[in-house]
């Protein structure tokens, strides 16, 4: 184990961001010399407070079932060649979810219960990083070819994870992407100042020479169909996500200057890394309005402020959660606490509890204001307060209330794969939807969640098509489509 004594003579620690002034003033991540970098000096240390608990529950906090205890005492030794060894054995991504989950790990950590629980997830992100620096990340090519075929649709965290097992398992695999670059939300829904997309370009060198075909600005379902894709391919795997936006059907919605964030988004990344873009939806002098209060909404606004918004205002329907853990979300469970990220740090105002009501327009048909009403919930309804009604100025108006499921014109409808009770593609204990050969991962079958579910869940189902293709199957299937987060 790490130090025996580490968590009593150590305290919590993680690395300083930048000031707010300088990350304000560029689209680079947040953190100086990157995440990875920045928490080198104080890693060892924190890694030494992991208790070597009898029962680590981190372990089941995590989808991935990530070995985080043994890792944790290797980086500890200084010995950073095995923790890389122990990280990839579980996750193929870690520099993606070091820097983009949410840690449920960490809210499982036994630690927890009485202290501030180990940086697990600033852990994970060091490894990966000083593995890269180290040249201890090669390519795995497989030492034989089975003769089979699989087309991976999507390049988000399931796809590729998905493509990557079943092309080191031997498989001749082809990943499909509508957009023009690979790595889907990863690419176009992850601001810059969040991850840096040289870390997704990384990866998918070392999966090219690992054998992987990459396909772009193909949608499959219009460019080739359903019918052709089967004909081509041994087996199909279904990693589209959820990508259908929710959307506020209330008075003045088509009014111009409302728009869904994964329209804002992905035209700010584009530029953010030297791309142009015609007729750019920007901030740059308006009042800004986002409606919902997750990480896509904090993603809203930190680009917002990067374009240089005169103010921004993120709205919530629900009340502010509470600064600690809530007697009703236990531990190891993962608590709706009030959380700040890098973006909340930097600016503009959160609003709790209130619900919009009408978009109010100018004479030419643009959005300049919204009605909002504050709201409680009394037994399951939401109920407005009557005389909260007031007015907020907005010039942009940009939707973050999540997705409801993947699209279904197109592929989906070509496939006549069966649908879940939430209109999610439906599957069985191996992944497999209800047309034989075809398997579904991600967030195209489980519904919107996160990225280390995805990734889980293209590991599993990467088992699922190996198993399908040669009778049995070697691979890692780290959870089942019933399995429910512990921590989530």
């Amino acid at each position: 184990m790490a130090d025996p004594k580490g968590f009593l003579k150590e305290g919590r620690q993680v690395a300083t961001r930048r000031p707010v002034d300088e990350r304000l003033g560029d689209w680079n991540e947040v953190y100086p010399g990157g995440m990875g970098r920045a928490l080198l000096p104080i890693i060892t240390t924190q890694a030494s407070r992991c208790m070597d608990c009898g029962i680590p529950f981190c372990h089941q906090g995590c989808p991935l079932g990530n070995i985080i205890p043994e890792w944790n005492d290797l980086v500890w030794r200084d010995d950073w060649e095995g923790a890389i060894e122990r990280l990839h054995a579980t996750n193929n991504f870690p520099e993606f979810t070091g820097r983009l989950c949410p840690a449920p790990c960490e809210t499982a950590c036994v630690l927890g219960i009485n202290q501030d629980p180990v940086t697990i997830k600033n852990v994970e992100v060091s490894i990966i990083d000083k593995a890269w620096e180290s040249g201890f990340v090669a390519p795995q090519p497989p030492e034989w070819l089975s003769g089979r075929t699989v087309a991976v649709i999507g390049s988000g965290p399931a796809g590729l994870a998905a493509a990557q097992q079943l092309t080191r398992a031997g498989h001749t695999v082809a990943v499909y992407e509508r957009a023009d670059k690979i790595g889907g939300l990863l690419r176009y829904g992850i601001p810059e100042f969040k991850m840096e997309k040289q870390h997704v370009d990384r990866r998918l060198e070392q999966m090219r020479r690992e054998g992987t075909v990459f396909r772009t600005g193909i949608e499959v379902g219009v460019d080739i169909t359903a019918e052709q894709l089967r004909d081509r391919y041994d087996a199909v795997v279904l990693a589209m996500g959820s990508t259908e936006p929710r959307d506020l059907p209330v008075p003045g919605r088509e009014l111009a200057g409302i728009h869904q964030a994964m329209e804002f988004l992905p035209q700010a990344n584009r530029t953010a890394v030297g791309e142009s873009v015609s007729d750019q939806i920007m901030a740059t002098g308006k009042h800004v309005v986002i409606i919902g209060g997750g990480d896509t909404g904090a993603d809203c606004l930190g680009t917002s402020l990067r374009q240089g918004a005169a103010s921004v205002t993120q709205l919530e329907i629900m009340p502010q959660p509470p600064e600690t853990r809530p007697a009703g979300q236990p531990w190891p469970t993962y608590p709706m606490l009030f959380r700040v990220s890098s973006a909340h740090e930097e600016g503009g105002e959160r609003v709790y509890a209130v619900s919009t009501q009408e978009f109010l327009g100018d004479d030419d048909g643009n959005v300049r204001a919204l009605r909002i009403v504050d709201v409680v919930f009394e037994n399951g309804k939401l109920v407005e307060i009557e005389g909260t009604e007031r007015e907020i100025p907005a010039d942009l108006v940009l939707f973050a209330m999540g997705f409801v499921g993947p699209e279904r014109a197109g592929l989906v409808e070509q496939l006549g794969v069966a649908l879940d009770q939430r209109g999610n593609i439906a599957r069985d204990g191996s992944f497999a939807t209800s047309v034989p050969g075809v398997f579904v991962a991600g967030d195209a079958g489980r519904g919107q969640s996160l990225i280390v579910w995805a990734i889980a869940e293209g590991r599993a189902a990467a088992a699922g098509v190996d198993a399908y293709l040669t009778g049995s199957t070697t691979l890692p299937a780290p959870i089942k489509p019933t399995d429910r987060p512990l921590a989530v």
